[in-house]
């Protein structure tokens, strides 16, 4: 799961950043002292990792690059909503990548792959389609409302969403692979369990 966490906390991470640039223009009431603070802190994540050696993906450069452009077009324009565009590009790209075909497999146990992989499937594709809307939603918001409404709505929807989904796939994939699983015969059902490592797993934990 942690190609999958990451991703997660890249989206997080970015909702991060815009609400970082909105605490600074509502306390500052300066949008060009929040933009050039929230590009130095795009910078300062980037100038971190590569400090610590960690490898840099290209959804990170991409980040960094629309902090930057963000917060110029901010600078020129005086004009705050640039920043807070940020997440929908981000989110867009995120759910074209989500719409390949089985992407979530990778990520399940082998049982899971085994028994559920087309429900996984429909579960990806929830994933992409949430994305999606919350690109669109948080354009929506960032042009219809104030800089605190945009703060509460994506804060609450984009932590929010990702969690319910995130249980509610979970729970899908757990229930359909639990009843395909009891509906097998005996001799598939186990022939299944030692091939997947369950059957293993179960009677060292026993032992």
């Amino acid at each position: 799961m942690r190609s999958f966490f990451d991703a997660a906390r890249l989206l997080l991470a970015d909702l991060a950043s815009s609400l970082f640039f909105v605490v600074l223009l509502s306390l500052t009431h300066n949008a060009t002292l929040s933009a050039c603070l929230a590009i130095m802190l795009g910078l300062l994540q980037i100038g971190i990792q590569f400090i610590r050696g960690k490898p840099i993906d290209a959804m990170e450069w991409l980040s960094l690059f629309l902090v930057i452009a963000a917060g110029a077009a901010t600078l020129l324009t005086d004009d705050p909503r640039f920043v807070l565009f940020k997440p929908s590009v981000i989110y867009s790209i995120v759910g074209v990548v989500m719409l390949k075909r089985g992407w979530m497999n990778r990520y399940l146990p082998a049982i899971a792959r085994s028994v559920a992989s087309d429900v996984a499937t429909y579960v990806g594709f929830a994933w992409a389609g949430l994305m999606f809307v919350s690109a669109a939603l948080n354009a929506f918001v960032a042009i219809a409302f104030d800089l605190s409404t945009w703060a509460v709505v994506m804060t609450a929807f984009g932590i929010g969403s990702k969690v319910v989904l995130m249980l509610a796939g979970f729970a899908a994939i757990r229930l359909t692979v639990r009843r395909r699983v009891r509906a097998m015969p005996d001799a598939e059902r186990n022939a299944l369990l030692i091939s997947t490592g369950v059957r293993t797993q179960s009677l060292a934990t026993s032992a």
